[in-house]
């Protein structure tokens, strides 16, 4: 058996620049870090070789991998050629909730099939091949930021080149501000799963179309190289005044990127503390984050009790292998 487990993560800024459509015009930014919540997959020989079963939220038991109906467990069963394998999934945290799961998901699927197959794989490799999964041969309207955070890890600056290259540099702080980020974040989930395709659809039209939402997310673009360097210089406090520009360009990207609901949340949180936040992924529900000096954290909590608050953590490493064990012997009948 096999297991290997990838991060999720939190977009801080830059969001949308790594959708194709615009950062092949003008390039991309995006700051992130991996989260200590994973996604997990398991796989192991099946009993039956000529079989394959496939475990999710739902199990799949078929002869061949053209017969799952899982997207990914198929266009990647296939791709490895791999046949008689029993692969689980499991998640700290549900999929459409706006912290990159889905493409954590394809991160760490391939990562278990490479190592299935007792072979070395890269980060930007991994990264690089889930993009390839998602974007080129399933069509998601996505980014790339998700599949980097989640073959990566840690606090970085994702730089998205016109010629589909993808720069990836760390944020260097010291041990004190890091942790001072970490413990003054705070998230709350609004109770909503959603799709995410729709709504990226729409702003990747929107960005390439229309001036002014372009101008919109070059703005962002400028806010995430300003954060990064408030950041290396352990500048902490200014991320919330530069989290909140960042949501109010971010919300007038694409229709359902925000509620009347998720508004409601955001300002009763600014009312009792918060500097500023965002809701985390393309929109319409899931994670809000925000930024609080310490001595606020109770009054935030308070005012925002009817949602669920989230412990998290940054993960300090990328996708991994936690676990190997011996490869049972086929039985020969």
């Amino acid at each position: 058996m096999i297991i290997v487990k990838s991060p999720t993560r939190v977009s801080f800024c830059g969001g949308g620049s790594d959708i194709p459509a615009f950062y092949r015009k003008h390039g991309g930014v995006v700051l992130s870090t991996g989260l200590s919540r994973y996604v997990y997959i398991s796989i192991h020989p099946y009993f039956y070789p000529d079989k394959i079963i496939c475990k999710y939220s739902k199990s799949e038991l078929v002869d061949d991998s053209s017969q799952l109906q899982h997207p990914i467990f198929r266009v990647l069963l296939n791709k490895f050629g791999i046949n008689g394998v029993e692969i689980t999934s499991t998640a700290d945290v549900p999929a459409g909730t706006g912290l990159g799961s889905s493409s954590s998901f394809t991160v760490t699927l391939i990562h278990a099939l490479y190592a299935y197959t007792s072979k070395y794989v890269s980060p930007a490799q991994l990264a690089a091949e889930a993009c390839v999964t998602e974007i080129d041969l399933l069509h998601e309207p996505i980014g790339k930021q998700d599949q980097y955070a989640a073959a990566f890890g840690g606090l970085n600056v994702y730089r998205f080149r016109q010629d589909d290259q993808v720069d990836v540099e760390p944020v260097i702080m010291s041990g004190e501000a890091m942790s001072r980020l970490e413990h003054n974040l705070l998230m709350f989930y609004t109770g909503d799963l959603r799709s995410s395709s729709e709504i990226l659809e729409e702003q990747g039209r929107n960005v390439t179309t229309d001036s002014d939402l372009e101008q919109a997310q070059l703005k962002i673009c400028d806010l995430t190289n300003a954060l990064h360097k408030e950041l290396i210089n352990d500048n902490v406090g200014a991320i919330g005044p530069i989290l909140h520009e960042n949501w109010q360009l971010k919300r007038q990207l694409a229709s359902g990127i925000t509620t009347r609901y998720i508004d409601d949340a955001y300002e009763k949180a600014l009312a009792a503390g918060a500097v500023g936040g965002k809701l985390l992924g393309a929109g319409g529900g899931g994670f809000l984050l925000f930024y609080v000096p310490e001595h606020k954290h109770i009054a935030v909590k308070n005012a925002l009790s009817d949602l669920m608050y989230m412990e998290f953590g940054f993960s300090r490493s990328g996708s991994a292998v936690i676990y190997v064990g011996d490869k049972p012997k086929r039985s020969v009948i």
